[in-house]
């Protein structure tokens, strides 16, 4: 069963919460060339899994990362939070490129009402794990599709439901041993050896990964800004 839903904003949607710019290089510098300029649309991401989930589907597209630091905010609703983010980072992004369609994507986990941010330390992989073992979770991700040109924002959310299987200490200290939990949310990725860890899914894989691709493409196509098929 895939919990899925959609919220339109045909209006700036101003995040409820404040979002703080990161330092550091972007993949691609504000200044467009030429050869940048021949992507449908802007990935306001520097996620490489969101990245290879697009290019893997021959969508073009380039990048330019958003800058600002995802903060998780106490008392926001967990959907509200992922579309809201999704958004303000499409919206850092084009305001640089107000001529470029933007996509932007923001990826949480949920267990219970709490938002699990990614370990800061090993320890705190474990704690994470530890919570998550033998449990069930969810995986919201919200997406961003907007042109200021014309003045359109469009969001959605997708949700799955992810079951860990009981894990053993020996599992939870060897995964975090390959060091794959450490920049990721809720602690492990389930397109590694984190899969291992993962007894069934309800709702989209590519969803836990980092991008709903089914409901990605549908965005992009219906406003006609990419499709693989033609």
């Amino acid at each position: 069963m895939l919990f899925a839903s959609s919220v339109v904003s045909v209006s700036s949607v101003v995040p409820i919460f404040e979002a703080q710019l990161r330092t550091g290089e972007f993949v691609t510098a504000g200044k467009m060339t030429e050869d940048h300029k021949k992507g449908d649309f802007i990935l306001a991401s520097a996620s490489p899994r969101r990245r290879e989930l697009l290019a893997q589907i021959g969508l073009s597209f380039i990048v330019v990362p958003s800058r600002l630091q995802e903060i998780n905010q106490s008392g926001m609703k967990p959907r509200v939070h992922a579309t809201s983010f999704a958004e303000a980072k499409a919206r850092d992004v084009a305001n640089r490129h107000p001529n470029k369609w933007v996509l932007g994507a923001d990826t949480i986990v949920i267990l219970g009402q709490e938002i699990l941010g990614k370990p800061a330390d090993p320890s705190e992989a474990f704690s994470i794990l530890s919570r998550l073992a033998g449990r069930s979770h969810s995986v919201i991700t919200g997406i961003c599709l907007m042109h200021p040109g014309i003045d359109l924002v469009e969001s959605e959310w997708v949700e799955t439901k992810v079951f860990m299987r009981s894990l053993r200490v020996e599992d939870i200290e060897g995964y975090i041993r390959t060091g794959e939990p450490m920049d990721k949310a809720g602690a492990y990725g389930i397109q590694g050896i984190g899969g291992c860890l993962v007894q069934r899914i309800e709702g989209s894989y590519s969803n836990v990964v980092g991008l709903p691709l089914c409901e990605t493409l549908e965005l992009l196509r219906r406003h006609g800004v990419a499709n693989p098929f033609k």
